[in-house]
């Protein structure tokens, strides 16, 4: 029997000027084919139809009232990412050339960053000064834009560190530095058009028909954050391989470096797996096995420093080409090596076959399975958004033999 799919939600551009705002929702664009068909400067009047920075205000002047955060998705040198699971967005501030100072921006974008975070962990009186933050991300068709929720500055578990830090990049040799950010998608499903309204009148940002979760950040910076498990956990090839060109060739680029050494991908694979799993400790790379294949075993921290415990695990590098998908005899060779309460982790440049990954979640085998556009994401988080970037890395941490 074939399950019916509700609509997905949908505003039409006729309809901005007094729609609230829904988690997940499509609003349209408009048809004329200019920036006169940008859908959230009729969504919320006077932030503009430009810039991944969309103010009511001045950030310059700390008069903002609400703000917009747009992305596109599209970046590869600066990889907005939401995770879904944990509500937490990472957002690449607005200098993303050389030749101005960090918080030198046309915009202000950087300083409005600066400013939030830092009342942010201020006194509840100087939160409330904080503007309210909506995410919205580009969507199809045309000029359409998906309201993705209310975001809070920082989150329940990072480091000031984590939330707002400074990083430098480098283009055509001129070094400069850019903000990266990390705000909270708060638990809460639609943005009365009220609260809108109360916003851009300049009205007190806990009033008005002010959201709960809002709120309650407001008061004692208590974050109630969205979650949303993910349900569908079979992947297609086409959902474990880049979707873009760079990524597609700086996947490329790690398998043409480690060719005809397919051994030595191992200790990158290890790198990798720190990227995604922070907590990493220490690990062994073994020896060849008779199989071809190449293990690391290792341990997982878990609570706090001073009274930590370490999870075993065993990992397995497979790099393969695009053509060549991981399979069952492999994966029953990493199954077969774990232990009571170990785990495995299996990294490959390519993909894995749907059986494999029925058999993994369905039988409940404590395996995680990274697969090529895993790689590139764990590379991007890091600051690695190129080929060039890519190749250096490689040379550096792992000179060929």
């Amino acid at each position: 029997m074939t399950v019916p799919v509700a609509p997905e939600p949908h505003v039409a551009f006729s309809e901005l000027e007094t729609a609230d705002l829904t988690v997940d929702a499509l609003y349209a664009g408009g048809t004329k084919g200019n920036k006169a068909d940008d859908p959230i400067c009729k969504l919320i009047k006077g932030v503009g139809n430009q810039g991944g920075f969309r103010c009511a205000g001045s950030s310059a002047k700390g008069t903002v009232k609400l703000a917009v955060l747009y992305t596109s998705g599209g970046e590869v040198d600066w990889p907005d990412h939401l995770d879904v699971e944990t509500g937490t967005f990472t957002y690449y501030g607005d200098n993303k050339k050389p030749g101005q100072s960090l918080h030198s921006t046309p915009r202000a974008g950087n300083v409005l960053l600066r400013d939030v975070f830092a009342a942010s962990h201020g006194t509840a009186a100087e939160r409330a000064a904080v503007p309210p933050f909506f995410l919205f991300e580009k969507a199809a068709p045309g000029f359409s834009v998906r309201f993705r929720g209310l975001l809070a500055p920082g989150g329940p578990t990072l480091t000031p560190d984590d939330e707002l830090a400074a990083i430098w990049r480098a283009t055509g040799g001129l070094r400069f530095q850019n903000y990266r950010s990390r705000f909270t998608v708060l638990d809460h499903d639609q943005i009365p058009r009220s609260w809108i309204q109360h916003l851009l009148a300049g009205g007190d940002p806990v009033d008005g028909g002010c959201p709960d979760a809002w709120h309650t950040w407001v008061e004692g910076r208590v974050y109630r954050p969205l979650l949303a498990p993910v349900t569908t956990v079979i992947r297609s090839k086409s959902d474990q391989l880049p979707d873009d060109t760079v990524g597609t060739a700086m996947l490329e680029e790690i398998r043409e470096y480690f060719r005809g050494r397919e051994h030595d991908f191992e200790a990158s694979a290890v790198a990798i797996w720190r990227m995604i799993a922070r907590n990493t400790g220490a690990v062994d790379v073994t020896r060849p096995s008779r199989d071809g294949g190449r293990d690391a075993v290792g341990t997982y921290g878990l609570g706090p420093a001073s009274s930590r415990i370490a999870i075993d695990f065993a990992l397995e590098a497979k790099c393969y080409g695009t053509g060549n998908s991981v399979g069952v005899r492999e994966v029953s060779r990493l199954i077969s090596r774990i232990r009571h309460r170990n785990f495995g982790v299996l990294v490959t440049t390519s993909y894995f076959h749907r059986q494999v990954q029925e058999e993994v979640y369905e039988d409940g085998h404590p395996i995680v399975l990274v697969a090529g556009r895993d790689i590139i994401d764990a590379l991007r988080q890091n600051g690695r958004t190129t080929v060039s970037a890519v190749r250096q890395w490689l040379e550096q941490s792992f000179p060929g033999t």
